[in-house]
């Protein structure tokens, strides 16, 4: 079964500095039917203004990923943590029993576009942590995708705590997938850009869907797409 969510469909939330599109009810929107999928909970798809960002707050045990589209994000955080996350590089923060951060985009002429994820953990209470890294040009390929984050952190991906893997997508070509599953796993693509068709179903920039109830799944998309691919428990 795939259940689309159109990017127009979506909660927006306008804040002069932030504009904010959110997959899954966030904060003062709410939608019964897109309060999360599996272990996912917030997908959040945030452009932020030039000098401006999100002053220092706290977060307690969820699996926070910032993934980087356009511009640069400066992170903070109570662990000591005094980073810059570009496009190409994936950010995982482990709340756990709680850490407080901030980001903010430095770049005074230019908007950072990113897309803000919340992953619910498979262990509360652990300790805070962080992993950030790097995924050039060259190691996306229009032939497959590439892990970007998992649970034990394997081929060089960052760390997650749950059984999720990650993947993401820079297309320099058209390309086509048969991802393998299982019945009892699900599945959520997201749409950064481009045009992605999910068996019959095209989605778009800012489309997403889940998955469920498959063994495998057949995933084409064209040049210049870029989108993620969640496999979940």
């Amino acid at each position: 079964m795939i259940q689309v969510r159109r990017a127009n469909d979506r909660g927006n939330a306008q804040h002069g500095w932030l504009n904010s599109k959110h997959t899954f009810s966030f904060g003062e929107y709410y939608d019964r039917d897109f309060m999360g999928f599996s272990v996912l909970r917030v997908i959040n798809e945030d452009r932020i203004q030039g000098g401006t960002g999100f002053d220092t707050h706290g977060h307690r045990d969820m699996e926070i990923i910032s993934y980087v589209i356009e511009g640069a994000l400066e992170h903070k955080d109570s662990m000591g943590s005094d980073v810059v996350i570009k496009p190409g590089e994936v950010q995982r923060m482990s709340a756990g029993t709680g850490v407080r951060h901030s980001e903010y985009n430095h770049l005074q002429d230019q908007a950072t576009h990113f897309l803000q994820i919340w992953i619910l953990p498979e262990v509360l209470g652990v300790k805070p942590s962080y992993d950030q890294k790097a995924f050039f040009q060259n190691d996306f390929s229009c032939s497959d995708m590439v892990l970007v984050g998992s649970r034990n952190g394997r081929n060089g991906s960052v760390s997650i705590n749950q059984d999720v893997d990650m993947y993401a997508v820079k297309a320099t070509d058209d390309g086509e997938k048969l991802l393998k599953t299982y019945l009892h796993r699900h599945i959520w693509i997201q749409v950064v850009k481009g045009d992605v068709k999910v068996e019959n179903e095209t989605l778009n920039s800012g489309d997403g869907a889940g998955i469920t109830g498959v063994e495998s799944l057949r995933i084409t998309w064209t040049k210049g797409s870029e989108f993620l691919v969640f496999d979940l428990p």
